[in-house]
């Protein structure tokens, strides 16, 4: 009784999930060209709503903690019962739907500095109001995610511009210092967004 659209490799998943709208997304991990894992972070990164279930022969502890780390809501592994797999799906369609009625804001603030992830607007500790690209808005939700820890060039590249368009990493280096303008109190200081 639903209505699918099937793909057979992550570019693909990647590249549906960006032209149209999605209820829910079933994923398996070992795709060809962009692995499961990858996917689901370069999802999350666009949609934070749409429920991801992950299906998979890698039915391992280590690749669910993995999965459910990386923004899946949740995983089943192969081989599975059928009516399992619906009431699963049923789930989280119910639970998004609710989700979905109560019309959060998706908002963060850090040091008198707001991001409204909905409006891609944001508002500074400066007084600045901006509204910034879909771009700025994939990498600060990726910086944002991984706060304290060191996101690397690569996976900025491959989870924010994808796998097909490499600019160069002179580009990263821009959008970075375009941050600590608009957040930092001393952008030559930051505090927020070190290199």
């Amino acid at each position: 009784g639903y209505d699918v659209t099937s793909v057979d490799d992550g570019k693909s998943a990647l590249a549906e999930v960006d032209n149209k709208r999605f209820d829910l997304v079933l994923l398996d991990i070992m795709l060809p060209e962009i692995d499961g894992f990858k996917v689901c972070e370069s999802i999350r990164l666009r949609n934070m709503n749409v429920p991801i279930l992950i299906i998979s022969a890698k039915g391992g502890s280590q690749d669910k903690i993995q999965g459910l780390k990386l923004g899946a809501d949740d995983y089943l592994a192969k081989p599975f019962n059928l009516e399992e797999l619906l009431l699963r799906v049923k789930n989280l369609l119910k639970r998004a739907d609710q989700v979905g009625t109560l019309s959060q804001l998706e908002e963060y603030e850090f040091g008198n500095n707001i991001v409204d992830f909905s409006s891609y607007q944001i508002k500074t500790s400066r007084g600045l109001e901006k509204l910034l690209s879909k771009r700025e808005i994939m990498l600060l939700r990726l910086l944002i995610e991984r706060r304290n820890s060191v996101v690397s060039r690569e996976q900025i590249l491959e989870s924010v511009w994808g796998y097909d368009v490499y600019p160069s990493t002179r580009t990263i280096d821009n959008y970075i210092l375009a941050f600590r303008k608009y957040f930092e109190e001393e952008p030559k200081s930051p505090k927020y967004f070190v290199s």
